[in-house]
């Protein structure tokens, strides 16, 4: 895939696609990762995986070598090296991942730290997925032997539903138990859709340890996760307990179905842009096009205990600019009562903002002396609604909730890249995003949830020191991913205000406006053109999800659902007797899909008119270039 398609032209290697026994299953040779193990189409494992994780967590790229592979239709066995090197960490580890025809996969990790080093967590991990998972019962067995029945939450839990674990088991399937055995250290599960990682995660070292903890050169570390089945029902082992697997195996790539539930629909929420943090202001062709996206308002954070006079200012003036209101992060000290004061007098009376997001500098999750100080002050120049929560993510929140009878609303951010960075991972975050809504909802009842702002990569680390933020000279900073200029970017767009919309969430905020986190790019171009190869004053794909989307303001949004969401998503909107389609292919190959009892006119953006598309959006948005009658080609 290109630069245009996926924001990076490095090449990437296609996974390998195993079978042991009844489980299928690819595993990706430039990471050591192994992915998606089914049987039939249900998970068993959505991935497994070793991590090598800094004292910050930051996450030690792998560098795979030497893969040696012998497979066979139903049982492989791979064998490959792996080294993590960065700074002063150096450490290697050699794999080994059999799979067996009685469907047993197991998964050696032995490996040597090169250096001394701190880390918070070194070695293999699995993540059990979450739509087949969430609620549902299972069997923990502790490093004593003893047995535990439980079940993996509902609701996303804050901590650690599971401890002390050698081995999960569940019913993967009806009358079939899949069990997960850890060996090598103690283990112990996290609920990743804090993260909006899809998944409830397996993993050694328990965090109640101390952490970072140095990591001896010479220090030797061998761990194994092993995934077997036990047929329960003996009509189900009769038949071999999936008979539609090997049939599967051989069924050509099938059309990709878009069903719509016409019985289902939810507001439209407001969504809004970040005014842009590079201090450029906007020009009149950057106007213009903001001005078709409609935004519902702009947000500036505001730091009290900086000077934030021009800040200010020129957030107003680009408001009026673009006919919108300021969503107005607020961020206080210790000394709030006076820095709150001075900010009043300041600003006068009746300022352009449809909320007040307030936020403590030293806190995860606002207290709510802070808030009712805010409101105090506040109310002299403002009607505006006044909430909180956290400017980090929504781990904070469903850890320590906001004082509910104190705030107006509850916000959180959201990001798909805390714990992983490659293109399927950003994909898969994407249901989750909703559950965090679904959550949020639950302990803050009846209170409007605000998700603000929903970004590619993380603004900053929230849980590292000061050095973890900042960013080395010649380099990207931390905060920018080049798949802000792809059709990737404007897909995972597409999927995200899909999901968290039929969430019924009650307002978004996503990027900035323009810069390489924005939606266009500035007339200046990219600070590091070599490293973010955008064009200089064009629109970045995902300008035009936001630009059709616009169209339906104070519209509907009908559910949807993909046959295969990791290969093609669907937003569905509606506004009178006017309806909308939009699809995003995932994939670097062309997708067919049907949406059934549905025609019309279709506007592709693809790589073979990107150049236009990008550089005059205004002439390719004002035509349609086919027609389609339940079948489109992606």
């Amino acid at each position: 895939m290109s630069i245009d398609e996926r924001g990076s032209d490095t090449p990437i290697e296609p996974p390998i696609e195993l079978c042991a026994g009844s489980l299928r299953m690819i595993f990706e040779p430039q990471s050591g990762f192994l992915r998606y193990v089914k049987l039939g189409e249900r998970e068993v494992v959505r991935g497994l995986y070793a991590a090598v994780r800094d004292r910050n967590w930051g996450t030690i790229a792998p560098q795979v070598s030497n893969l040696q592979t012998h497979i066979k239709e139903r049982s492989f066995h791979l064998q490959f090296d792996v080294t993590h090197r960065e700074d002063e960490i150096h450490f290697a580890w050699r794999g080994e991942l059999i799979g067996q025809v009685d469907s047993t996969i197991i998964y050696r990790f032995d490996g040597i730290a090169k250096s001394t080093f701190k880390s918070n967590r070194i070695g293999l991990c699995v993540l059990h997925p979450m739509k087949e998972c969430a609620g549902q019962s299972c069997e923990i067995l502790h490093t004593d032997g003893s047995l535990e029945n439980s079940a993996f939450p509902d609701y996303i839990a804050p901590h650690q539903p599971f401890c002390d674990v050698r081995a999960i088991t569940h019913e993967a399937s009806p009358g079939v138990r899949a069990t997960v055995r850890c060996e090598g250290d103690t283990f112990e599960t996290e609920d990743q859709r804090n993260w909006t990682d899809a998944s409830f995660k397996t993993y050694n070292r328990p965090l109640a340890l101390p952490f970072p903890f140095e990591i001896k050169c010479g220090t030797r570390i061998e761990q194994s996760i092993t995934i077997s089945l036990d047929v329960t029902n003996e009509n189900v082992g009769a038949r071999r307990a999936v008979p539609a697997l090997d049939r599967a195996r051989h069924v050509p790539n099938n059309e990709i179905v878009i069903s719509i539930d016409q019985t289902q629909a939810i507001p439209l929420p407001p969504i809004g842009l970040v005014m842009g943090s590079h201090n450029i202001p906007l020009n009149e062709t950057e106007i213009a096009r903001l001005k078709v996206l409609s935004p519902a308002h702009l947000r500036v954070d505001i730091k009290l205990d900086e000077e934030y006079e021009s800040v200010w200012r020129r957030a107003s003036e680009e408001a009026f600019q673009l006919e919108t209101q300021l969503e107005v992060a607020l961020f206080v000290s210790d000394t709030a009562e006076n820095q709150l004061s001075q900010f009043v007098k300041f600003v006068g009376e009746e300022p352009p903002v449809t909320r007040w997001m307030i936020f403590h500098c030293d806190e995860k999750v606002t207290s709510q002396t802070w808030i009712e100080l805010a409101r105090k002050n506040l109310k002299h120049i403002s009607s505006a609604p006044i909430g909180s929560g956290t400017n980090a993510y929504f781990t904070e929140l469903n850890r320590e909730h906001p004082p509910l009878d104190a705030v107006d609303f509850v916000t959180y951010s959201v990001n798909p890249q805390v714990h992983a960075f490659d293109d399927l991972s950003l994909i898969e975050t994407l249901p989750a995003q909703a559950q965090t809504v679904r959550s949020a909802q639950q302990f803050a009842p009846g209170k409007p949830i605000i998700v603000s702002p929903i970004t590619l990569r993380p603004r900053y680390n929230a849980d590292a020191t000061g050095e973890a933020n900042s960013s080395t000279s010649g380099e990207l900073p931390r905060n920018v991913d080049t798949r802000q200029l792809s059709l990737l970017g404007a897909g995972w767009t597409l999927g995200s205000i899909k999901h968290l919309a039929q969430g019924n969430v009650a307002s978004l905020t996503y990027y900035e406006t323009t810069g390489w986190r924005g939606v266009l790019e500035t007339e200046e171009g990219s600070p590091l053109p070599n490293l973010f190869p955008s064009r200089p004053g064009a629109v970045f794909p995902l300008y035009h999800v936001f630009a059709d989307i616009a169209e339906f303001a104070g519209g509907k949004v009908l559910f949807s659902r993909s046959s295969e969401p990791l290969k093609v998503e669907s937003l569905v909107l509606q506004r009178g007797d006017k309806s909308t389609f939009m699809l995003a292919n995932f994939t670097a190959i062309s997708q067919k899909v049907r949406i059934k009892d549905v025609s019309g006119q279709v506007r592709l953006l693809s790589k073979h008119n990107i150049e236009q598309v990008l550089r005059e959006p205004e002439r390719w948005r004002s035509k349609m270039t086919d027609t389609f009658s339940e079948i489109i080609e992606l």
